[in-house]
């Protein structure tokens, strides 16, 4: 099993930005698929960003050109938001998909875009 543990959330004005960071209990590797999703009340989860093969990253419509997804060479990684509106408000939630093993989630991190 892996543990994540998200950081980083918090109240943001609109136009803001917010990193989050998702640590690992262990060393990620390169098999390793890691992903930023998030959820409104009343809503399914929904993919934020995520590295897809070969590691290249993939980003939701929603947040293109104002997401940046990133990782370390350890165990941590990142979610880099800029210009934040109020819709993007919401839990977020890292996850690890671990060949094999399954699906791991983090706890969330909530992030509130508010004036």
């Amino acid at each position: 099993q892996v543990q994540l543990v998200e950081s980083g959330g918090g109240l943001v004005q609109p136009g803001g930005s917010l990193r989050l960071s998702c640590t690992a209990s262990r060393r990620l590797t390169s098999i390793d698929i890691m992903g930023w999703f998030r959820q409104i009340p009343g809503k399914e989860r929904e993919l934020v960003a995520q590295f897809g093969s070969g590691g290249r990253p993939n980003y939701a419509d929603s947040v293109k050109g104002r997401v940046t997804i990133s990782r370390d060479n350890t165990n941590t990684v990142y979610l880099q938001m800029n210009s934040l509106q109020p819709e993007d408000t919401a839990v977020y939630y890292c996850r690890i998909v671990v060949p094999l093993s399954g699906n791991y989630w983090g706890q969330g991190t909530q992030v509130t875009v508010s004036s």
